[in-house]
């Protein structure tokens, strides 16, 4: 082969090396600045965070572990510093429901919000063998349901808050959580909170068993049972809006202050939590957690009552475990959650954080060792629900007539409706047994977006790069060949 030969098969090689670099090494070298760190804790925010540990491995390279045990799991883990992180609807404990020892970390802490949701009432109701969608109910009547105090559909109560539909006059089954779960604490601090002479208990992660109520554990199983086509229909749970709008089962329309009935959809969540507190008072027990009750309270038409947020517990202290490295990762993962992450959350059945939230979020990074995030800046957070021009979801007053089914299938790009999957048999867990769910899956699995490691712009940039070493590779390969042929 002559120089000039050589010299244009140098050239492709180094064009293919290149064009290799640019697809599939920026991960890479990007990797090399990240450490690997683990956590543990909430299921209730688990199908966002699955998502966004995959977002950041593909993207940037990071290596995030966790383990959704649940907030209690997560919280003990911190304490006996087996994780770097946790993440919990509820702050350490001072007095855990269960007679352990309190919750006492001996290594600074700080509540970071990361995961914003309404916690749905999913249920399976039929009029004349036909799925209803548009249950209407005021937070009183959901706390005397769940006190057993109102037990059947028909009663006047109920009826006189939805006047278009002839309820049947069958029991109501309220399906709770068996095991200590984020959900029934956001759910009974909002029924303590809201409607104390009804119920009496105060927040708690435990659902009384003195009620003698449906018991399910975790949120496939409060959600596999009430879509359950066998023994489902008429009962009540309350369970994270992603697994409700999975299931494609409708959720009630719950009355607000402004006396609309709302959905827990993204914006009308993300409205709500706009008049969420953080406890600033260093001397309180719970310094740094939520304050709910001007969420409850919020007069905007379209906030959902019950929306919370979940936060990720991170250390403010080298020490153990934890390392200023490891800070800088978590730190870099922290601002890619309330930030871009947030994007999707609307998808994965939560809410954009809103702007204030994002801000407190910001505030603690800074408080991690190691963290290289900087203050708040809109411009470079680029969050699509941080704005405070986002546009509702109107609610309905009460002759408003949208059913979830509907919400859910408009969130999802046009899913199957409402009862689709009467055809399927699930057990109490939620595990398909026989026949076919809805789109061809299980009811109230937990689902993932579309990976973000390979798509068309990889795709044509490799095209590109093939392309550029066959032009260059192709003419002198021709003009040997002819150069023989003579």
């Amino acid at each position: 082969m002559n120089r000039p030969h050589r010299r244009v098969l140098h050239a492709a090689l180094a064009a293919l090396i290149v064009g290799t670099a640019a697809l599939g090494g920026t991960s890479a070298a990007r990797a090399d600045t990240y450490v690997a760190i683990s956590g543990s804790g909430s299921t209730w925010s688990q199908n966002a965070l699955d998502q966004w540990r995959r977002n950041v491995a593909n993207n940037y390279g990071m290596t995030i572990s966790f383990n959704g045990t649940g907030s209690s799991a997560g919280r003990n883990d911190f304490i006996r510093e087996t994780v770097d992180f946790a993440v919990s609807e509820i702050p350490f404990q001072a007095s855990p429901e269960d007679g352990s020892p309190a919750e006492v970390s001996t290594r600074p802490y700080a509540y970071l919000p990361i995961v914003a949701g309404g916690t749905s009432l999913m249920y399976n109701l039929k009029i004349g063998g036909k799925l209803v969608t548009d249950l209407q109910l005021p937070g009183d009547l959901v706390a005397k349901i769940f006190t057993g105090q109102i037990t059947r559909w028909n009663d006047p109560a109920i009826q006189s808050e939805n006047p278009r539909l002839v309820l049947p006059d069958r029991s109501i089954t309220p399906v709770v959580r068996s095991d200590g779960s984020g959900s029934t604490a956001q759910f009974t601090k909002w029924m303590s909170t809201q409607y104390p002479q009804i119920w009496g208990t105060g927040m708690t992660s435990q659902f009384p068993p003195s009620f003698n109520f449906k018991a399910q554990s975790g949120s496939l199983g409060v959600s596999g049972y009430v879509a359950n086509p066998t023994n489902g229909e008429g009962s009540l749970t309350y369970v994270e809006y992603s697994y409700a709008m999975k299931s494609g089962f409708p959720v009630v329309k719950l009355k607000n202050v402004a006396g609309n009935y709302v959905e827990p959809t993204a914006a009308n969540v993300e409205i709500a939590l706009r008049e969420a507190r953080i406890n600033e008072d260093q001397s309180s027990p719970d310094y740094l957690t939520q304050i709910l009750d001007g969420v409850y309270n919020n007069a905007d038409p379209s906030a959902y009552p019950l929306s919370s947020y979940s936060y990720m517990i991170v250390p403010t202290q080298v020490g153990g475990i934890f390392t200023e490295r490891k800070g800088y990762t978590l730190g870099a993962f922290v601002k890619y959650i309330v930030c871009e992450g947030q994007k999707q959350a609307g998808a994965l059945g939560y809410s954009p954080l809103p702007n204030n939230l994002v801000k407190a979020a910001f505030d603690q990074i800074s408080r991690i060792p190691g963290s290289n995030v900087g203050p708040y800046n809109a411009d470079s957070c680029s969050n699509a629900g941080a704005g405070e021009g986002t546009a509702p979801a109107a609610g309905t007053d009460g002759g408003g007539a949208s059913g979830a089914a509907a919400a859910a299938a408009a969130s999802t790009g046009g899913a199957a409706a409402a009862g689709a999957a009467s055809d399927a048999v699930y057990d109490a867990n939620g595990n398909l047994v026989s026949g076919s769910g809805a789109a061809g899956t299980a009811v109230s699995s937990p689902f993932t977006l579309a990976s973000e490691s390979w798509g068309p712009s990889q795709t044509g940039m490799l095209v590109a790069v093939v392309l550029v070493v066959v032009a260059l590779l192709a003419p002198p390969l021709l003009l040997r060949g002819r150069g023989r042929g003579r």
